[in-house]
Order: structure tokens, then C-alpha cells, then sequence
């Protein structure tokens, strides 16, 4: 019986044919005969090959991607285990994130890591963390691909199906399936496994018919955007990791966050400008759509309400609206940053009044019915309401304090 090649000589193989080297020149190397490295070749494409140790996995090459840990860097991880040293030690020797050294840890040691020493005093305690066992249980689950755990267990694949037949969504059965079985993780799976074991045959054992239990009774997964779309990128947009450090910290005036309230069908909005300082409030219409040269225009109107001085830099998301920003930056001197997508913590202030401004402006409706002079009433309301950020003070106080005098300013009012 011809046993299949040894899974280290595999890997010495396959590290010779990505340095460039002949199916001849690799099985020399490795000291067989000229007839092993067909063979060799021909177990790459075998199921076998493609469950034993992947097809060419990424441990196979001969330079480390810097992705995993090595088995070099298990072995300096045991080495300060040893020595008692603290998670946040390790990483940074190893040039990782303590992230990842916990992790490690956690997935490799029966009890949790502490430090050996405490106030002096050395305990000794019987570490399991060992470097060559990490490393073959990394390799062990890196292998590809992997059976479902649906195929392979009959007891909860049923169980599985009968849930969805009573018409339980995945994550529902998921939770329920882990307060049936607190004690037994065979039980257990994931929302997305039953998810790829209905939508993805070659994935697991669930019928396709169950799709039809699910809320959208869909057979096939819809994708968030269309194969190869790729949302159009802002030309020299500045990132708001380059904002300066002064806009971090609130204490200078000036610096603004905008966004846009966006109405029924997205065909209308009303746009929202935040200072962060002070939480002053403004709001700019958009009677005729969020085009970016509309909303240029509108920033630029807003400008010319308060003092230059007041108008540094301004923080906004990715929307396209932004498009124009280099033109605004040169007609007011604003600098405009772009947060990341997806962050809105990024201009929490600006946020949190968006949510406020829910209140006059709901949500489903159509923004553009609302006047230039409404939109004046709205902010002057939220720039009467006492914050307790600004320590009870109106985001209109707060702004007047900086101003030479509040008359010279229209919208900016200071009625108690």
C-alpha cells in the first residue's frame, strides 16, 4: 500500500517550488527519487494533501508572513512565562499587540496567566503553556477545508432542522441551542454556521428548502453591494488621523463637525453643523437636494454668519456630498477632515444632536418642506437647551463668551 508523503517533507517540497525551484531540483532536496515528485505534485490537487496540511497553507512558506505567531515567537512567549513576565512584557519584545500574546495564552494554558512574582515574592505554579504543542494545534486548525460540524453531527443537525421548520431564526436557535446545553459545546453552533449549512451545500447537511423558514426567505444570500463595486473614494481627502491634537481635546474654538439629516428615500436632507467646544448648533438648508455643490454653497453661506476665527476645521464622514471640500477649504480657509468609515464615535458630538434634532425633523419624512426660517427657529432652540457638558451652560452662552459682541452675529442667541 502506498502511504501518502510525510507532512514535513510536503512542506520542504512546496517552500522549494515557491522559491522558484523545478519539481526535479525540490524532490532532490529532499533526498528521494526523481519518480516522488510527480507524486508529490499529483498529492497537491488529493483531498488528502488539502486536509492533512492545506492547499500550500500560509506556514508553508519559507519566510513568515508576520500574520501568525511562530514557532520562534511561542518559544520566546514560554521563555517570559518562565520568567513571570507580565502579558504587556512579552508583546513587546515580540514587537505584538498584548492582544495577541493573551490570546495565545488563553487558548493554550489549562489556568489563567499570572505574573510569578507579586510584591517581591516568587510562587510557583505549574505553567502548561509549551511552545511545540501551541504550534502543532495552530497548524492543526489552519488546515483547509474543514468538514461542517452540522455534516458531521446528526443529533444537532436534526435538532437544528426542527428549530427551523418552527420557523426560529438561526441566531435564535444559536442562543437557545446554549441555554438547552450549558454544559456541552457539541451541542453548541454558531448563527453562521447554520446560516453557510443552508445557503452553502458543499458546506453542511441542511436542506435547502429550510430557506424558507427564514424571515427573508431567500435562497441565496444577498450581498451588500454588486460584485467588483467599489464605493468611489473622496480625491485628496485628509483622514482625521492628521487633525491635530487640538481638536481632540476641545480646549481651542473653531473645530466642526457636519453631517447630514436624510429624509424619506434619501431625497432629501438638511444639513448640521456642530462646534465642538461650545455644541453650537447650525443647520443648513437644502431645498433642492445634497448635490456637492449644493452643499459647498450651503457651508460656505454658514461661514459668513460668525467670525473667521471661529472656522478652523471642519470633521465629516465619507459621503459623497463632501466631494467639493477642497473648493470649500479654499473659500473659508476650513480644513476639512474625513472620519473613517463606518466610525460615527468619530464625531460623537455631531451625533448625538443629529439624535436630537430627530425630535423636530422625524425620520421618514420629507426634509425639503421645511423653510430656511424654520431651520433658524430649530437651531436657536437647541442652542438655548442648558448641557451639562458645558456645565449647565446654552451651547448660545458658551459661544458668546468667545465673540466681541453676540449683536454682531445673526442666529447666535443669548436670551436666558
Amino acid at each position: 500500500m502506498n502511504l501518502p508523503p510525510r507532512k514535513d517533507a510536503l512542506r520542504q517540497f512546496w517552500v522549494a517550488i515557491r522559491a522558484g525551484a523545478s519539481v526535479e531540483d525540490a524532490v532532490a532536496g529532499l533526498g528521494n527519487n526523481r519518480k516522488t515528485g510527480p507524486r508529490y505534485s499529483r498529492k497537491a490537487g488529493s483531498l488528502w494533501f488539502r486536509q492533512a496540511a492545506g492547499v500550500v497553507p500560509a506556514y508553508v512558506t519559507a519566510q513568515s508572513s508576520g500574520r501568525f505567531l511562530s514557532f520562534a515567537e511561542r518559544e520566546e512567549i514560554h521563555a517570559g512565562v518562565e520568567r513571570g513576565d507580565s502579558i504587556r512584557l512579552i508583546a513587546q519584545r515580540l514587537g505584538r499587540a498584548p492582544s495577541t500574546v493573551f490570546h495565545e495564552l488563553r487558548r493554550n494554558m489549562r489556568q489563567r496567566y499570572r505574573r510569578r512574582h507579586r510584591q517581591g515574592r516568587p510562587i510557583s505554579a505549574p505553567w502548561s503553556y509549551r511552545p511545540s504543542y501551541a504550534q502543532r494545534r495552530a497548524e492543526f486548525m489552519v488546515r483547509r477545508p474543514k468538514r461542517a460540524k452540522l455534516a458531521t453531527h446528526l443529533e444537532l443537525r436534526q435538532l437544528v432542522q426542527a428549530k427551523l421548520e418552527e420557523s426560529l431564526s438561526p441566531r435564535q436557535i444559536s442562543v437557545e441551542l446554549g441555554q438547552q446545553f450549558p454544559g456541552d459545546p457539541e451541542m453548541w453552533v454558531s448563527h453562521e454556521t447554520i446560516y453557510q449549512s443552508i445557503y452553502v451545500q458543499g458546506r453542511g447537511a441542511l436542506r435547502c428548502e429550510l430557506a424558507a423558514h427564514l424571515r427573508t426567505g431567500r435562497a441565496l444570500r444577498k450581498p451588500r453591494r454588486k460584485a467588483n463595486e467599489r464605493r468611489a473614494r473622496i480625491p485628496e481627502m485628509v483622514n482625521i488621523s492628521e487633525r491635530p491634537a487640538e481638536v481632540e481635546d476641545r480646549a481651542i474654538p473653531g473645530h466642526w463637525e457636519g453631517d447630514l439629516l436624510v429624509g424619506k428615500n434619501g431625497k432629501s436632507a438638511i444639513g448640521t453643523l456642530v462646534e465642538r467646544s461650545t455644541r453650537f448648533v447650525m443647520l443648513l438648508h437644502l431645498p433642492n437636494g445634497h448635490r456637492p455643490a449644493l452643499v459647498e454653497q450651503a457651508v460656505v453661506d454658514a461661514t459668513q454668519k460668525l467670525p473667521d476665527f471661529i472656522w478652523k476645521s471642519l470633521t465629516w464622514d465619507q459621503g459623497q456630498e463632501m466631494r467639493n471640500h477642497l473648493q470649500i477649504k479654499v473659500a473659508t480657509g476650513l480644513q476639512v477632515y474625513f472620519c473613517d468609515p463606518a466610525s460615527p464615535w468619530q464625531r460623537g458630538s455631531n451625533e448625538n444632536t443629529n439624535g436630537l434634532l430627530r425630535q423636530y425633523f422625524p425620520k421618514g419624512t420629507d426634509l425639503g418642506q421645511h423653510s430656511a426660517e424654520h431651520l433658524d427657529f430649530v437651531a436657536a432652540q437647541m442652542n438655548r437647551r442648558p448641557r451639562q457638558t458645558l456645565g449647565w451652560l446654552r451651547p448660545a452662552q458658551a459661544l458668546g463668551k468667545l465673540l466681541p459682541s453676540t449683536s454682531e452675529t445673526a442666529g447666535v442667541a443669548t436670551t436666558e
